[in-house]
This record gives C-alpha cells, sequence and structure tokens, in this order.
C-alpha cells in the first residue's frame, strides 16, 4: 500500500510549552505541536471524507478541522514530523475502500455440528434435574 501524502497548504501549526518530563527546559521552550487541517481543502472522495469524519469524530471541531496534538517528543521538529504521521496515517486509513461482505449460508456439516452440540448441551442438563419420584 501506498502512504498517503499530506499536502502543506492545508496544514495549520501551532507550537505551545508541552507537558511531562524535561525539567525546566519544558518551561522555556514550546515543544508541543498543535496540527490543524481544514478537511474541505482536503484533495479526497466524499466517502474518503465521510470515513474520516467517522473514524475521527473525536478530534475533528466544529470548524470541520482534524485537530492532532503530538507532545511525544522532547523536540519540536519529531512532535512535527509525529503529527504529519500521525495525520497521513489517519487519512491514508479512511482513503480505503471498505471490503464488502459477501454473506454465505452455513454449510449441511456446519448445521448437524451446531445441532448435535444442542442435544449435547441438552442431556448434559437434562441429567442435572432432580430425579421423579
Amino acid at each position: 500500500m501506498t502512504k498517503y501524502r499530506l499536502p502543506r497548504e492545508p496544514c495549520q501549526f501551532r507550537y505551545t510549552h508541552s507537558s511531562g518530563p524535561g525539567g525546566q527546559h519544558v518551561n522555556k521552550v514550546a515543544t508541543a505541536v498543535e496540527l490543524r487541517i481544514n478537511l474541505a481543502s482536503l484533495p479526497l472522495n466524499g466517502a474518503a471524507k465521510s470515513r474520516l469524519r467517522e473514524q475521527q469524530r473525536g478530534k475533528i471541531n466544529k470548524q470541520d478541522e482534524l485537530i492532532i496534538h503530538a507532545d511525544r517528543h522532547r523536540s519540536q521538529l519529531k512532535n512535527k514530523e509525529d503529527a504529519i504521521n500521525r495525520a497521513e496515517t489517519f487519512i491514508g486509513e479512511a482513503s480505503k475502500q471498505p471490503v464488502k461482505r459477501i454473506a454465505t449460508k452455513p454449510t449441511k456439516s456446519s448445521k448437524q455440528r451446531r445441532l448435535k452440540g444442542k442435544k449435547r448441551r441438552g442431556e448434559t442438563k437434562s441429567q442435572r434435574r432432580k430425579p421423579e419420584v
């Protein structure tokens, strides 16, 4: 599968102070990255956009922007790359056409196995009853 390449036009980056380990460095440097992507400007068809909206509904705001917050790394550049990679993964997954399920009928032997199992369970349960006087 070829990976989806995110165009840079719809991307907006915002840098903020990151939380977590790093000591005084955390308080001085804005390493966390917030990536905002306007879904209307993405070159995707309608079905792929609706799948993306469904799959990532917790990350999409009312302005129809996909928001990804990355602060795993201590480097701003690595966090930016991480945010882009995650966005490309999300969009790539939504671009895949879901495989349609083909309904099949159970085979004759599978029906027989099922009925044998039901019969065996019924006999086991009937032996648990109190004997009739």
